[in-house]
């Protein structure tokens, strides 16, 4: 039974900072990309930030500088890094694991993060 389980969701002030996690277990981690998507009330699912297996990374430009994704195949847990956050960053932030090799594609059940004073 696959499951991508995600912690570290919360209330933050802007400017602050939390760090999401999510752990993956039923998987062949190692050979999976890991993302994290976040949806906002009213608005599509976008992907905020992605790890290959190789470890590269990418950002959608709203998060660059701001958001740090990391992965740590001992652990199968991925983490996302979240500085300097802003009003428009509330959302629920999912984890996806991707395989394009084993045509699969899993999702975490979301956590809500809510940046406001």
């Amino acid at each position: 039974q696959v499951q991508l389980v995600e912690s570290g969701g919360g209330l933050v002030q802007p400017g602050g900072s939390l760090r999401l996690s999510c752990a993956a277990s039923g998987i062949e981690f190692r050979i999976y990309a890991m993302s994290w998507y976040r949806q906002a009330p009213g608005k599509q699912r976008e992907l905020v930030a992605a790890i290959t297996s190789d470890g590269s990374t990418n950002y959608t430009s709203s998060v660059k500088g701001r958001f740090a994704i990391s992965r740590h195949s001992a652990k199968n847990t991925v983490h996302l890094q979240m500085d300097s956050l802003k009003p428009e960053d509330t959302a629920v932030y999912y984890c996806n694991a991707q395989s394009l090799q084993l045509k699969r594609n899993y999702w975490g059940q979301g956590t809500q993060v809510t940046v406001s004073s």
